[in-house]
């Protein structure tokens, strides 16, 4: 009687071959996926580098790269997605003779249904290594003020220390003036009560001069007023500016990308007075 071999013995058959081939086609298909959902999804590039965090990825810089205004004391940037990941504690140590990086304004949501991707991220890290850190809402006159008053509360938690909320408008979205003016200040009223602490507001010099100068609805509010390249931020009223960002080409170690740069129109004490108590 002969043994069997031929039944222990175990040959490939056609149809494990096409599996096989079908394995190495679908990996580069997966990989090619992934690749475009990492170019298209903010989200998901800060969950995977939020895994990988590469200390040698930032760049460094020996100026801020700008010429900053003189006679202020507290300089500060602001940040959001444009930006990517950040290493605070790089901005944070970053010094040019004798100026440094006080504090941060930190975008946080737009309208009802955007959060930046990287505002917690941000939010955590810039307060750990001891900015002082202010968020903000880019604000759409032409969406529901309340509706964008609760998104913002819903991802904002303010401390003691931090700066108020900021209302960032800037575009009319097909609003005249009269309603910018109206659903900007139930915006603000909004967030008043929200955070019991009166907000900023954060536009630029035409706009403010189109929409807000001499208004007296508005002259209890402190502003933040973009105002590039100049030698001196003069405003269009009798109001004075509280921020003033001057430049949108900084550079700062940690940051990868060019950053908004500001200055504040007071002391160290007086901004810390400003903060949440």
């Amino acid at each position: 009687m002969s043994f069997p071999w031929r039944k222990l013995l175990i040959f490939p058959s056609s149809s494990g071959r096409r599996k096989s081939r079908s394995a190495k086609t679908l990996l580069p298909a997966l990989l090619v996926l992934f690749a475009i959902a990492l170019w298209i999804s903010p989200v998901l590039r800060y969950t995977v580098l939020s895994v990988l965090d590469y200390p040698f990825h930032f760049k460094e810089y020996k100026h801020f790269g700008i010429r900053i205004p003189g006679d202020y004391q507290i300089h500060g940037i602001d940040v959001s997605r444009y930006q990517s990941r950040i290493d605070w504690e790089r901005v944070k140590k970053m010094r040019v003779g004798d100026m440094r990086i006080d504090f941060a304004f930190i975008k946080a949501t737009e309208g009802t249904w955007i959060e930046d991707p990287w505002f917690d991220h941000n939010w955590e890290n810039a307060r750990k290594q001891g900015v002082i850190r202010g968020a903000y809402h880019y604000f759409l006159p032409n969406v529901s003020p309340r509706a964008q008053a609760n998104r913002f509360a819903q991802t904002v938690r303010l401390r003691s220390g931090d700066l108020p909320p900021v209302v960032d408008v800037e575009e009319t979205r097909g609003m005249d003036k009269t309603q910018v003016r109206k659903y900007t200040r139930d915006f603000l009223s909004l967030l008043e009560k929200q955070f019991n602490v009166k907000p900023i507001i954060y536009t630029n010099r035409d706009f403010y001069k189109n929409h807000f100068a001499n208004q007296p609805e508005f002259k209890p509010y402190r502003f933040w007023i973009a105002h590039y390249h100049v030698a001196k931020l003069n405003m269009p009223d009798d109001s004075k500016w509280h921020f003033w960002q001057h430049s949108d080409r900084g550079t700062v170690n940690g940051i990868n990308e060019p950053v908004d740069f500001n200055v504040f129109y007071g002391d160290s004490a007086a901004l810390r007075r400003m903060c949440v108590p």
